[in-house]
């Protein structure tokens, strides 16, 4: 197969142009024309001789990812489904932010990607897990779906993605490895050239790979999928609290603010008759201080064939204020996107049915 072009480096492109008898300050252009430039194909890649353009065809492969479908419009919360090339589906969100939700202006959008097609760890309430754990995506299935929402907005040369999150289908930390070649690839200057501190990993709790995190060089942000501020709680709906339990969490957690002093996040879904009783605030609020970290609460978006609700807004309030009244700082993203299978999964797992269907 040809390997995929999104995921060389620089290094490696000069010593495949040298090979073309090509000049090596080619591949930055190259790497221009994929990173910044968002081409679509090789011809749009106008400054290269046709017969390199040619090369670079025989040679790698363009996107390891294929549209398959698409929900939502534009200046809206967009939703994409992406078939790999083995015919998985994975997903992608792009949300665009407003000054209710982040305080910044609602031309600036966060795009949350998948690292794992299914999950294997088991959370009771996720829509990603529920057709089991398929396999791990490779780096440039990552950069992939970023290059592709990209070109998706259609502003050439103008980046319309601001800020990452790799919170989408699956545990990003259980593919750390090429999650982290993905990164460097976006991060650097010379491929996406998207901040460290604008990108967010999300974990449900994997304490070796946070730590992992801690001790390397970038200033990544760290988000935990908390959902419980007990174990009595976690244990109930995430089963890894059962093999790193919060007091081993919240260790991992604090030894990565102390090497990166960044911003670190307790993602928090709110389930009715769950977790959103007021006894839960007290723990979550101290969890919070402990960590210097900002709550994020989420109601709970239903999942077809799963017993889990969301609580009613008057819930969803008072637990809200409680954490104010504690002193936590804290979000309630009423989501957008709530019409268009919100839960991350929901859309690959109807597509499939469909298609078995069919």
């Amino acid at each position: 197969m040809r390997p995929p072009i999104s995921s060389q480096t620089p290094e490696a492109l000069r010593a495949w142009l040298g090979g073309q008898d090509e000049k090596p300050y080619r591949a930055s252009q190259i790497l221009k024309w994929v990173h910044q430039h968002f081409a679509a194909d090789w011809a749009a890649m106008t400054n290269l001789s046709e017969s390199l353009q040619n090369s670079l065809s025989e040679s790698f492969s363009f996107s390891t990812i294929e549209l398959a479908r698409k929900q939502g419009d534009a200046d809206t919360t967009q939703k994409f489904l992406w078939k790999l090339g083995d015919h998985q589906l994975v997903e992608s969100v792009l949300i665009p932010a407003s000054p209710a939700l982040y305080g910044e202006p609602s031309d600036r959008h966060t795009l949350c990607v998948s690292t794992q097609v299914g999950c294997a760890y088991g959370c009771t309430f996720c829509a990603s897990g529920l057709d089991g754990f398929k396999r791990n995506l490779e780096p440039a299935e990552i950069i992939d779906q970023v290059l592709a929402v990209e070109r998706a907005q259609g502003r050439a040369g103008q980046r319309a993605i601001n800020n990452l999150v790799i919170m989408g289908m699956g545990e990003p930390m259980a593919n750390y490895d090429n999650l982290m070649s993905a990164l460097e690839i976006l991060n650097a200057e010379w491929g996406a050239n998207i901040g460290a501190r604008k990108i967010t990993i999300s974990t449900s709790g994997l304490v070796p790979q946070i730590k992992k995190l801690a001790a390397q060089p970038r200033q990544y942000r760290l988000a935990i999928s908390l959902h419980g501020a007990t174990d009595k709680v976690r244990d109930r709906i995430m089963p890894i609290n059962r093999k790193y339990p919060l007091a081993k969490l919240a260790a991992a957690a604090e030894e990565y603010q102390q090497a990166k002093s960044g911003k670190l996040t307790l993602e928090y879904i709110l389930i009715a008759g769950v977790n959103d009783a007021l006894d839960q605030v007290a723990p979550l609020a101290e969890l919070a201080h402990r960590l210097r970290a900002k709550v994020n609460l989420i109601p709970y978006n239903h999942v077809d064939g799963l017993e889990w609700d969301r609580p009613d807004d008057a819930t969803q309030d008072a637990f809200h204020e409680a954490l104010i009244s504690h002193g936590t700082l804290t979000t309630l993203r009423r989501e957008k996107g709530h019409d268009i299978d919100a839960a991350c999964g929901q859309l690959r797992l109807r597509t499939e049915k469909e298609l078995a269907s069919t």
